[in-house]
C-alpha cells in the first residue's frame, strides 16, 4: 500500500499521514521507510535526527541552513504545534509564500520541508516534543533565518495568537526581515529536473 501523503499549496512541501495500527494496548507506527518515502517524492537520505522540547507559547523560527543545507522530515511525538514552511529560494515563483500544518501526537502527521525553505513552529499544547530527521549534518554558524513576524511574508499564526504570551529566543528576535537578506545568502531555486 503506498504511503498516504499530499503536497501542500507549495507542492515541494509534503504532508505525510503514516499508517497506524492500534488496539487496546496502544499503537504501532512505522515513522520512516526509505523506499516508501522515496515513492512519495521524499528521496533524500537522512543522516541526523534531532529532538526538541518546548513549553506552551514557544515560537521557534524562521530558520534554514545556508551551509550543509538540509531537507527535514518533522513530526510531533508529544503535544501539538502549528508548523510553517516558507519558500526562501531566490528566483522561485513562490518565493516568500508559506504553507502550514498542525502536527500533533493525535494525528501523527509528518511534514517534509525541503532544502530552500525556512521552517518554524508555534507550540499549541502545554508542552511539545518535536522530532525531526535531517539530510545533512548541522553546521554551527551556517544558519540562515528571518523574523517570524515579517510583514511581507505575513504568516498567520492563528486566531488565538497572542504575541505578548509568546516565548522567543533573543537570537530569533534579532533576525532580519526577509527583504533585508542579501540574495547571495539565499538558497537558489532550480526547476524540476534542472541541475544547479
Amino acid at each position: 500500500m503506498p504511503l498516504n501523503h499530499e503536497p501542500l499549496a507549495i507542492p515541494d512541501v509534503i504532508l505525510v499521514h503514516p499508517r497506524i495500527a492500534g488496539d487496546r494496548r496502544g499503537f504501532f507506527m512505522q515513522s520512516y521507510k526509505l523506499d516508501e518515502y522515496a515513492a512519495a517524492g521524499i528521496s533524500c537520505t537522512f543522516v541526523q535526527d534531532n529532538l526538541s522540547h518546548s513549553r506552551m507559547g514557544t515560537l521557534r523560527g524562521m530558520h534554514w541552513q545556508r551551509v550543509q543545507t538540509q531537507d527535514k522530515l518533522v513530526q510531533v511525538v508529544k503535544g501539538a504545534v502549528f508548523d510553517v514552511a516558507v519558500d526562501v529560494r531566490r528566483g522561485s515563483p513562490t518565493f516568500g509564500q508559506w504553507v502550514s500544518a498542525e502536527l500533533s501526537e493525535e494525528n501523527r502527521a509528518q511534514l517534509f520541508v525541503p532544502k530552500g525553505f525556512a521552517h518554524g513552529f508555534r507550540v499549541l499544547s502545554e508542552e511539545a516534543d518535536f522530532y525531526y530527521k535531517c539530510s545533512d549534518f548541522y553546521a554551527p554558524g551556517g544558519e540562515g533565518g528571518f523574523r517570524w513576524d515579517d510583514p511581507d511574508v505575513a504568516i498567520d499564526w492563528g486566531k488565538d495568537f497572542d504575541r505578548s504570551a509568546m516565548l522567543f529566543s533573543d537570537k530569533d528576535m534579532a533576525l532580519p526581515f526577509l527583504k533585508d537578506i542579501p540574495e547571495a545568502l539565499l538558497p537558489p531555486f532550480s526547476a524540476p529536473g534542472e541541475k544547479l
